[in-house]
């Protein structure tokens, strides 16, 4: 239940309609994360051509690498969740994505991935805190410029868009529940899963 009244896909019409129709999982249901855009669905459309211009930039694994990081450092269950299912299905499988939520260090990653996911940590938690010795240590194992601005900008859209779900309460949908139950239980870094499918 989000803390806002969101728009009910029964209630839906013109663009918010076009765009849960354009979301709907297999089974008919309409995201979570979707509805919260409900209000603002020019919103929803530019966040989509912002983000497809930073995924371009990468190829599956390394993009994945980086929001599941970004989202766990900042205990986003539903991103964590979701791209979690990613990384377990179709780049670290299972094992090894359960490893690389708990400590990253001890998981199946090149050298230059393991200082690009602590480069990727340390961004989303405290931007701040990053130094020229952060960004020297990826040149070092190999990342260009416009990698590590690649890098950046994927992580820092990450918290874009975790953190404007968690501040509207929007809980990661019903259907992570199937998901095997020690992986679900690693990625459920944050808010719970809901019980019951969101209307």
């Amino acid at each position: 239940m989000a803390f806002i009244r969101t728009i009910p896909v029964q209630e839906a019409t013109g663009d918010v309609k076009a765009m849960y129709e354009d979301a709907k999982e297999p089974s008919g249901d309409v995201p979570n994360y979707v509805k919260a855009f409900s209000h603002r669905p020019e919103v929803w459309k530019k966040y989509g051509e912002f983000g497809l211009s930073i995924r371009s930039n990468f190829d599956l694994r390394r993009y994945e690498l980086v929001t599941v990081a970004a989202a766990a450092a900042i205990e986003s269950s539903y991103c964590t969740l979701a791209h979690g299912q990613i990384l377990s299905e179709k780049v670290l499988g299972p094992e090894q994505t359960q490893v690389f939520i708990r400590d990253f260090h001890q998981a199946d990653l090149t050298p230059a991935e393991k200082a690009m996911v602590a480069f990727a940590r340390k961004l989303a938690v405290r931007s701040s805190s990053v130094t020229q010795d952060d960004v020297d240590e990826l040149h070092r194992n190999g990342f260009s410029d416009a990698e590590i601005f690649d890098i950046a900008a994927a992580t820092m859209m990450r918290c874009f868009f975790s953190k404007l779900l968690e501040g509207l309460g929007a809980q990661p949908d019903h259907f992570y529940a199937n998901l095997d139950p020690a992986l679900r239980q690693v990625l459920t870094v944050g808010k719970p899963i809901e019980e019951s499918p969101a209307k």
